[in-house]
């Protein structure tokens, strides 16, 4: 992770990458492992999904089994109690989580969120800055993956935590 490990207590803020916005379409996917196609939208040679600029949630760095994300709340993202909405904070966890899960993914291969269980820690508000939600995956088996992650503010404190369970299929596994 760029010279990080996911222990780091500090980091430091980083601009939202300016790429391409749109949607991969299947034939560019189908022949790239998950991790090349992560990758791929990191480089700038797949499109981002539109919902990252939207939610200001973008891929910081990925290597198999583990992906960090960054994202940075604003009062976009502030709900009645001037907090950052639960939701946020969800999806930057289950983006990091989905995507950790897809860099352990064979070609062809795809994956579906089952569930996912989140603990909210610490508020976050406008004022927290840029957060970083590190997901790892946690184990895999034929047919499904377990990961987690968790939220940090830029002086390592904890502010949300979070578990998935995806299934995984290939075409014509169904």
């Amino acid at each position: 992770m760029r010279g990080m490990t996911t222990n780091d207590a500090l980091f430091s803020p980083t601009p939202m990458p300016d790429a391409p916005i749109g949607t991969a379409r299947a034939e560019q996917l189908m022949a790239l492992s998950g991790l090349e196609i992560i990758r791929a939208i990191m480089l700038g040679k797949l499109p981002v999904p539109p919902m990252a600029r939207t939610m200001q949630q973008w891929i910081e760095t990925a290597e198999e089994g583990v992906v960090e994300f960054r994202g940075d709340p604003s009062e976009t993202y502030v709900n009645p109690m001037g907090l950052i909405h639960g939701g946020w904070s969800m999806t930057l966890l289950d983006s990091a989580m989905g995507c950790a899960v897809q860099t352990i993914l064979e070609a062809g291969e795809t994956y579906v969120t089952l569930g996912i269980e989140t603990k909210f820690l610490r508020p976050i508000t406008a004022r927290t800055g840029q957060v970083r939600a590190i997901g790892k995956v946690i184990d895999r088996t034929r047919r499904t993956a377990t990961a987690e992650a968790r939220i940090e503010d830029s002086l390592g404190r904890i502010l949300a935590t979070g578990t998935t369970t995806c299934f995984l299929d290939r075409p014509g596994h169904s």
